[in-house]
């Protein structure tokens, strides 16, 4: 355990730009133009040319100056949540080294921080970004749905799919996306709801050890009033997401897999298979539970305001846990980081504090298309 790249090479940037003199990897879903995109899992590489070009995002970042310094370990086909990869390994959580680091862009958080690199490139779709950066203590961003390019990145369900990316610190977090989403850090969020439910969700210790951050956030963008994030219960939202997410993933997946019978750990081999006999009837009443998921964050976020609730309800499991306890860290993980897929809002995860000796973030919804300003708040975090 604890190598977080699946290949080290370098590629050179421009000479000048915002970037320059920074580094960053790249998850081994981003095209990079010469090398197989192998999504980690030796089947999908094996029957996979190498890419002619690099992908959207990483090809922003190359033309802004910084240098590119490998590609790392994600979950098979970008199906996990923990971080654990049966033909990969598990990369190093370097702030909790017994516990998981988080996935399915593990290695990307791993690189960032221990300090392999300045930022790393990550996809989120049901919560890819957000669980390792809480459970790495690192800065990270789900934005916007369809808000940074997604052309050369493998894609599992293209109606949650985002790109996005890890730093270790505020102000390079922020100069990172500027270049990602095109547009530089705005004002702060201005009002805050407190998602009770959420909150109350969460593990022993989770929200006393993530009370001072969310002091200082209130201290940025105004006073909290508590509200309930999902009327419903988080739960449902969970199980909604998981539905359209899974149904859509073997409608990625499934010629490939027919086609090829290729080999998976037996989680993701259990994942598809979940996805594959989803009954249409099912989809039907999930795609009402995102419309009125969407009405309400769309309602809590207006006048571009803000949602605060724990990234992941708990820290990192340990390693080595039973198959019920892991399922059960991942069903819970679900049921917070659900919002992301089925709302499309972006969220911030900000270094928030330590719940039994480990990293948990706090996570920060913001107003769909105000990414922006969400860079202006990572930017000022450590200051503020």
């Amino acid at each position: 355990m604890g190598e977080c790249f699946v290949e080290r090479f370098e590629v050179a940037g421009a000479a000048e730009g915002p970037l320059a003199g920074l580094t960053f990897a790249a998850k081994d879903l981003f095209d990079v133009a010469g090398r197989v995109t192998g999504a980690g899992n030796p089947d999908w590489a094996a029957s996979h040319p190498a890419a002619t070009t690099h992908a959207a995002a990483v090809a922003l970042l190359l033309e802004a100056g910084a240098r590119l310094v490998g590609k790392t370990i994600t979950d098979e086909i970008s199906l996990g949540l923990l971080g654990v990869n049966a033909f990969d390994g598990t990369p190093l959580n370097p702030r909790a080294p017994d516990r998981a680091p988080g996935g399915s862009s593990s290695g990307s958080a791993s690189a960032v921080a221990q300090g392999l690199c300045d930022a790393a490139l990550g996809t989120d779709t049901g919560g890819s970004v957000r669980t390792p950066a809480s459970f790495c203590g690192l800065y990270g961003l789900r934005p916007t749905h369809g808000r940074v390019p997604t052309a050369g990145m493998l894609p599992q369900a293209p109606g949650s799919d985002t790109a996005g990316w890890f730093a270790r610190r505020g102000d390079v977090f922020a100069r990172v996306g500027a270049v990602l989403i095109g547009e530089a850090p705005s004002a702060p969020p201005r009002g805050l709801s407190v998602a009770a439910d959420a909150f109350g969700f969460a593990g022993p210790g989770v929200a006393e050890a993530l009370a001072p951050a969310l002091a200082r956030l209130e201290a940025i963008v105004g006073p909290g009033r508590e509200e309930l994030l999902a009327p419903p219960g988080l739960a449902a939202w969970g199980r909604a997401q998981r539905t359209l997410q899974s149904a859509e993933a073997w409608q990625t997946f499934g010629p490939w897999v027919e086609a090829t019978v290729p080999r998976f750990s037996f989680l993701v081999a259990r994942s598809l298979m979940a996805g594959a006999a989803t009954p249409p009837a099912e989809l039907p009443p999930a795609r009402l539970v995102r419309d009125e998921a969407r009405g309400r964050l769309a309602h809590l976020t207006r006048g571009g305001a803000c949602i605060a609730l724990p990234a992941t309800p708990d820290p990192a499991p340990k390693l080595g846990l039973p198959l019920s306890q892991m399922d059960r860290a991942r069903d819970r993980i679900n049921a917070i980081c659900a919002l992301g897929g089925l709302t499309g809002h972006p969220v911030l995860v900000l270094p928030g504090g330590e719940a039994e000796g480990a990293p948990v973030g706090l996570a920060v919804i913001g107003a769909r298309g105000a990414d922006a300003s969400l860079l202006a708040l990572a930017q000022i975090w450590e200051d503020a």
